[in-house]
């Protein structure tokens, strides 16, 4: 199947679906996200640092990045004085690291993309991911020539800033207006609490470490165990 990159739309679309990466698209990526943050931290400090027993799961890379220096003993002006060379390394490393993800491919995800690709809808990431990071993981599974834009870890404080960057993008842009339907999907709950900062729907999906009755809890507008139960018109309007 080929698909090209997806064409800029005559008018605004009737629907927006913005993805998270890791537990919503690929799981199971490997540790060398992780060890790329680790050793941009031995690079740019000199400290030793580790991601053992950070909840990394829906964090925003940077934030990961100041609590390894912070546990290892920086001081808060080190990591501030450090973070844009730190952002500039750790993407350096993951970039000659990334392994084949192509068998990393959460159930149903490439399919679903494929219809909204049909659909002419339009599809962005948001992810905690630092941006080349999160777009190399997508060349790596296959999935890249899905998505028009994305709003990454450099671009907002926390996920709901995330989210609010890339609905004002796709606006400006035109490809969307204010009658279109925002979907945003994920696989952790603070996914669902950045939709509903947002006022968007909140698409929760069980695929990563967050079980089912977890997401439930947070009340998403829409639960589903992989992407394979998604129906298409819940997104398209």
């Amino acid at each position: 199947m080929t698909v090209r990159t997806m064409d800029i739309p005559d008018a605004p679309a009737a629907a927006l679906v913005l993805f998270d990466i890791d537990g919503t698209l690929i799981r199971k990526a490997g540790p060398h996200h992780r060890q790329a943050l680790v050793e941009a931290a031995r690079r740019v400090t000199g400290l030793d640092t580790t991601t053992e027993n950070i909840p990394v799961q829906g964090m925003l890379d940077r934030d990961i990045l100041g609590i390894m220096l912070a546990n290892a003993g920086a001081s808060r002006g080190l990591v501030r004085r450090s973070m844009d060379a730190l952002v500039r390394e750790a993407q350096e490393v993951y970039a000659g690291t990334c392994p084949d993800l192509r068998r990393r491919v959460c159930p149903g995800a490439r399919g679903l993309l494929w219809r909204l690709h049909r659909r002419r809808i339009p599809v962005g990431l948001v992810t905690g991911n630092l941006s080349r990071i999160g777009w190399k993981k997508m060349e790596h599974a296959g999935l890249r020539q899905y998505f028009r834009f994305g709003a990454f870890a450099e671009e907002a404080r926390d996920r709901a800033g995330l989210v609010r960057e890339a609905i004002r993008r796709a606006r400006r842009e035109g490809w969307i207006d204010r009658a279109s339907r925002v979907s945003m999907i994920g696989d952790h709950p603070n996914d669902v609490m950045a939709a509903k900062a947002n006022g968007v729907q909140s698409v929760a999906v069980a695929t990563g470490l967050s079980p089912l009755d977890e997401l439930r809890g947070y009340a998403p507008d829409v639960l589903v165990e992989d992407l394979r139960a998604l129906p298409l018109e819940t997104l398209a309007g």
